[in-house]
């Protein structure tokens, strides 16, 4: 098995993804919205990844945090509000938001486990702090440690309940970023001691399955390499001083924050200490030096992987019972207005 998650180019597989995935094994895939037309074409899709493989636990993966981290929309999907709803909610109530925002996830997943997603990037246990680029921005759970951590271990409670495993990004922090990591390359100049809150919602939710790093320099850390291509950040930081082992994943290797070809930032990535490689765009030009350059999965990353998918489900349709948690989120979300 190739340690790489790979973008497919369409709602359909062409014959050339076919045979390239089969060959390759990559550990699974990310879906966008160019891949999710409506609920039949999208599960006629992710079963087709699941015969190449004839693994009926894969990774298929995606991006559904809501607000405007949300893949799958409406009409054909529930809506989902974005991290600042439960932050609004934790101001007053907060017993009220960790319970609505579990109920939000669960009823996300049992949406995500009828498509044949098991994987789902969320959630985001990077602080909101003032001044910052706006990537994060609403996206984030709010500014103090301990509330993004109760948000985020509900969150988290709630996607595996619906059968989905989720996943804590961006280690070991992303949102004192000043530029989008999409176009540039961040250098954060906090110093280790003001880094601490940033790593706290880490420390806290450290035995979570899954991980995503992020594209950011650390200055207090590795003044030369962002976090997904630092030894020292993910030896020290967060396989060390968070304690995180779960399964690590870079975040998109696409990101122009990264230099390099495709296949060397792979291949960086992997020799720092990252798990798998996330590449999204579906490029086979890209994909394909990717498996050239990619060892095969070591047996504790095999292990990972394993222990990450153990509990997720493919459920058949999507359950009755998620219009019934959609209900009670949005009771208790009412109380802010």
């Amino acid at each position: 098995m190739t340690p790489a998650i790979f973008g497919i180019a369409g709602p359909e597989l062409t014959a050339d993804e076919r045979a390239f995935f089969r060959d390759c094994d990559p550990a699974g895939y990310i879906l966008f919205g160019r891949n999710c037309i409506d609920p039949r074409q999208l599960r006629a899709l992710t079963d087709e990844l699941r015969s190449i493989h004839g693994r009926d636990r894969l990774l298929v993966s995606i991006d559904q945090e809501g607000g405007r981290v949300s893949r799958l929309r409406p009409p054909h999907w529930s809506p989902y509000p974005a991290g600042a709803a439960f932050e609004a909610l934790y101001a007053i109530a907060p017993a009220s938001a960790i319970e609505a925002a579990r109920a939000n996830a669960t009823a996300m997943a049992l949406e995500l486990s009828a498509m044949g997603i098991t994987v789902d990037y969320h959630p985001p246990l990077d602080l909101r702090v003032p001044g910052a680029h706006d990537v994060i921005g609403d996206r984030s759970l709010g500014s103090d440690p301990m509330q993004v951590a109760a948000l985020g271990r509900a969150v988290l409670e709630g996607l595996a309940a619906g059968g989905v495993a989720g996943c804590i990004k961006h280690m070991p922090g992303h949102g004192r970023t000043d530029v989008d990591t999409h176009k540039a390359l961040p250098t954060v100049t906090a110093s280790a001691a003001e880094l601490e809150d940033d790593l706290a919602p880490f420390r806290t939710l450290k035995h979570a399955l899954i991980g995503m790093t992020g594209h950011l320099v650390f200055t207090a850390w590795d003044a030369e390499n962002p976090a997904t291509l630092s030894e020292t950040v993910i030896r020290d930081v967060i396989r060390g001083d968070i304690g995180f082992d779960g399964l690590l994943l870079t975040d998109d290797i696409d990101m122009e924050a990264l230099g390099g070809t495709i296949p060397e930032r792979a291949a960086r990535a992997h020799a720092a200490g990252c798990d798998i490689i996330l590449n999204c765009w579906a490029k086979m030009d890209d994909m394909k030096g990717i498996c050239e350059v990619l060892p095969a999965m070591s047996e504790a990353t095999v292990a990972r992987l394993d222990r990450a998918l153990a509990d997720t489900r493919v459920a058949d349709t999507i359950a009755p019972e998620a219009a019934q948690f959609l209900a009670k989120r949005d009771g208790l979300l009412a109380l802010t207005a």
